[in-house]
């Protein structure tokens, strides 16, 4: 009997179902770096690894960081100040999250960074409020622009000697969508001095071709750093440096399995609150 009881109290007690935990979708700055240069002088103090969180929604199928069908950019969003000593005026510029929000009259610059070797372009649209676009242009290269990315070197838009972009929102603009891209050869397309238009055919053949799943991780604790002296030599235009594997890591990494092995695109709004 006693042993009935107890095949009946076994079969009544519900199975308790632990959870799966998730997946650790934090990833290291060395997945990005370890391409860069090695520091030609080693100190016995190598620069300090930075961790990252996922900071896009998460997929129902994650990508394979370690899959060669993978490819990165990286991506520092710069908050540009003004500061006056009272005999003259000069810019900082600290890291910000891709997802900030910039209000009417902030300053902000963008640096760019492959671990591979490729050709960068990059589109800009204003965003409304209600999923509509103005107008599609190219902004970068211009004329004289050196778009050649590979690991270490910083491209920034727009470049130091340049002024800064500033936040000029229109009414019902949610802010500016720039689409990046980077192609292992050159595009053909026309050279001018100023930003110039792409056809929506000739954007949405882009996108066919090199879009594809996109993870966006941002360095925790990184937003409020200044930059550096080391990355404004490696995005200067006349090749000071490279950023070696102990230098700052960008603040944000993007990762992809784009369509194409060719090439890839992504999109990154820059978002304006009023």
């Amino acid at each position: 009997m006693t042993r009935i009881f107890l095949l009946i109290l076994a079969v009544s007690i519900p199975l308790v179902v632990y959870p799966q935990l998730p997946k650790d979708r934090s990833i290291r700055s060395d997945d990005f770096t370890k391409t860069r240069p090695k520091p030609k002088k080693r100190t016995g103090h190598p620069g300090k690894r930075r961790t990252y969180r996922l900071a896009s929604e998460p997929l129902e199928k994650p990508l394979d960081k370690f899959s060669a069908s993978t490819l990165k950019v990286g991506v520092t969003l710069w908050k540009v100040q003004r500061v006056s000593d009272g005999r003259s005026t000069k810019e900082v510029a600290r890291r910000v999250e891709a997802d900030t929000p910039f209000h009417e009259g902030d300053l902000l610059r963008l640096s760019i960074e492959s671990p591979r070797t490729g050709y960068l372009y990059v589109i800009d649209r204003d965003w409304f409020k209600d999923g509509s676009s103005g107008e599609t242009n190219l902004i970068f290269p211009l004329r004289g622009d050196d778009n050649r990315l590979q690991a270490g070197k910083l491209i920034d838009i727009p470049a130091e000697h340049q002024t800064p972009f500033k936040a000029n929102p229109k009414p019902n603009q949610a802010g500016e969508m720039l689409t990046l891209i980077v192609t292992s050869t050159p595009l053909t397309l026309p050279v001018s001095n100023e930003a110039f238009p792409i056809s929506n055919t000739q954007l949405a053949e882009w996108e066919a071709k090199w879009s594809g799943t996109t993870e966006r991780f941002e360095m925790n604790n990184g937003a409020g750093q200044a930059r550096t002296v080391e990355e404004l030599q490696a995005a200067s235009p006349n090749g000071i440096r490279q950023l070696t594997r102990d230098d700052p890591a960008p603040q944000t990494i993007y990762f992809l399995t784009p369509r194409s092995g060719d090439g890839l695109l992504f999109n990154l709004l820059l978002s304006y609150v009023r």
